[in-house]
């Protein structure tokens, strides 16, 4: 008989990185067939720039999630819960209201940390009790190396599992391209400390230096509208070079990445943890320029798969843009050498084999104690 596994995650519409995770893990067929599987949506929010809003209708939603995992637990108790934990904001309250529940039923957890928070309240005795509690007897999986110094004051190491998030392969080969005019990617929701800003600056920085070079801006409205940037770009008379092309999803996202020479994601995002998008990049064969945030190292090899600058560095942004731009070779050798890395460490048959192992031993050492 399958394990019962409780997957309590984010599921679209609002699409961000642990959303797109938790949609790739509910529709896995190799995970469905390793467990028996239940899911609770735990996304109060539709809408990107709709996080962080506090509303009757949250609030509704939020109950509304407490009962319906109170009547799944009293179907049945799972053999592990595996709960996609948001570490800050409103949010944590609501999961913090589950995580209650989930302990009063006795119910092995497995946290799964999608964004990061935690050592920012390490001087609060309030947050500090409640962090104690909640990560008490749970296994925490983190995404890099890198950000275990986010939850060392709350977990010991033997509770830490490291999983990197893992991209579908793509249909169809991915070839490497050279535009005569070479061609910027950004691809992200529209969120100020995503780098959007910063980029348009580098862009002004590349304009002033006569680099040749076309940018495509990708990503439905976040903090930042699509009209506001759209003003932004006339302003700073970049109307000539920069363009702004609204949501791609599907072929259309498949579309903006084939037709790109490099991709730039400067995220200064302090929650961020691994960048998905960058990932992506590399599965089509692209150089990829971000910045020193979360485990973004773990990703980006700087100097070998793309450059990584210090976050909201505009020169040195524009200086590693630049050099990509003048030098097809590196953007081919830094492509190539970016795909091998997503092969070996980022598909999603990757993450979905050592998810699958996580949780598979966590149930069986849950076993163990009970015997």
């Amino acid at each position: 008989m399958k394990p019962d596994v409780l997957f309590l995650l984010h599921l679209p519409p609002a699409i961000h990185g642990s959303a797109i995770v938790g949609l790739s893990i509910k529709e896995s067929s190799k995970i469905n067939e390793a467990f028996n599987g239940r899911y609770i949506n735990l996304l109060l929010s539709s809408e990107v720039n709709d996080s962080g809003n506090l509303s009757l209708s949250k609030l509704y939603k939020a109950l509304k999630i407490s009962f319906q995992l109170v009547k799944l637990l009293l179907q049945k108790k799972p053999d592990v819960c595996y709960f996609a934990l948001t570490t800050t904001g409103t949010a944590f309250f609501k999961d913090f209201i589950l995580i209650v529940l989930l302990k009063v039923f006795r119910v092995r957890l497995v946290y799964h940390l999608h964004n990061k928070g935690f050592a920012q309240k390490e001087n609060s005795s309030f947050f500090r009790n409640l962090f104690d509690f909640a990560f008490k007897d749970a296994k925490v999986i983190i995404l890099s190396k890198h950000l275990f110094s986010d939850i060392a004051a709350y977990v010991a190491p033997e509770q830490v599992e490291v999983c990197p998030n893992g991209v579908a392969r793509v249909a169809g080969q991915v070839a490497g391209r050279a535009n005569a005019i070479p061609r910027i990617l950004f691809l992200s929701n529209l969120i100020k400390s995503k780098g959007v800003i910063v980029l348009l600056e580098a862009c002004v920085v590349l304009k002033n230096r006569n680099c040749r070079f076309q940018c495509t801006i990708a990503g439905g409205d976040g903090d930042i509208s699509g009209a506001q940037l759209n003003e932004m770009i006339r302003l700073l008379d970049l109307a000539e070079h920069v363009r702004y092309v609204g949501s791609k999803f599907g072929e259309e996202k498949d579309v903006v990445f084939r037709s790109a020479d490099m991709f730039v994601f400067p995220t200064y995002y302090n929650a961020e943890t691994f960048g998905l998008v960058n990932t992506e990049a590399m599965q089509y064969r692209l150089p990829v320029v971000s910045t020193f945030e979360g485990g973004i190292p773990d990703i980006v090899e700087d100097g070998v798969t793309g450059f990584l600058v210090r976050q909201r560095d505009v020169a040195a942004l524009a200086d590693k843009m630049e050099l990509l731009l003048k030098d097809e070779k590196l953007r081919k050798r830094m492509g190539e050498a970016g795909y091998q890395k997503y092969e070996n460490e980022f598909t999603q048959e990757k993450f979905e084999n050592r998810l699958i192992e996580i949780l598979q031993r966590t149930i069986d050492e849950r076993l163990a104690d009970e015997n």
